[in-house]
């Protein structure tokens, strides 16, 4: 089993750095591999809804999308960990993952999924509802803890001294494993995911 945690944050090592690779160690503890993904500095392109990855199944930009595209199904549990900018996510990982998302075409389905973010002071209750809206608009089982998963500090020194942050962080990696393990044995014991129907489209608009 794997789980990939993506860092939004421009900074590779920052405070959502410090934070992923808190859960990361707990997720290990329980023999699972992990991954920490960096979003990077470079530009990120935003979706420019021209539809071409529903026919190609993958994304007219090449910046890093297409290259987890290709790695969902080997992936069984994603973390995504974003700092608060203006009360919200880095503009980075919001275009990374709306196309990402967008392009998947349902591969995110039955996967275990949560986020992660990183404030100096506020902002990380939206910051951390804007992500968990990818996770429950997919159909992903979402882990959680025993707070909402955030830390606090300015510095990656700082964000270490957020006992209660780091603590929410080790036992979110725990339930992360620990529902990976439990999928793992429900599929052992014969136990399947249920069907998904064909998506149905409507507006608010009628004739």
């Amino acid at each position: 089993m794997k789980v990939l945690l993506l860092n939004g944050s421009p900074n590779k090592k920052g405070c959502t750095y410090t934070a992923l690779e808190e859960v990361a160690v707990e997720i290990r503890n329980n023999n699972i591999e992990t991954e920490i993904y960096h979003v990077g500095k470079k530009h990120v392109q935003g979706c420019i809804a021209c539809g071409s990855c529903r026919k190609k199944k993958k994304c007219v930009f090449d910046d890093g999308v297409n290259e987890l595209l290709e790695r969902i199904n080997e992936i069984d549990a994603f973390v995504f960990g974003s700092p608060v900018y203006y009360a919200a996510a880095t503009g980075h990982i919001v275009s990374f993952l709306n196309r990402l998302f967008f392009a998947s075409n349902g591969r995110f389905w039955g996967k275990v999924g949560s986020s992660v973010v990183s404030c100096r002071r506020g902002g990380a209750a939206t910051t951390f509802d804007q992500l968990n809206k990818y996770l429950t608009l997919s159909s992903m089982v979402v882990a959680s803890s025993t707070y909402w998963n955030q830390v606090h500090g300015n510095t990656p020194e700082e964000v270490k001294k957020d006992i209660e942050g780091m603590q929410t962080m080790r036992i979110l990696g725990g339930n992360i494993g620990w529902l990976l393990m439990s999928i793992e044995a429900g599929k052992k014991a014969g136990i399947i995911m249920p069907k998904s129907e064909q998506r149905i489209y409507t507006n608010f608009i009628r004739e």
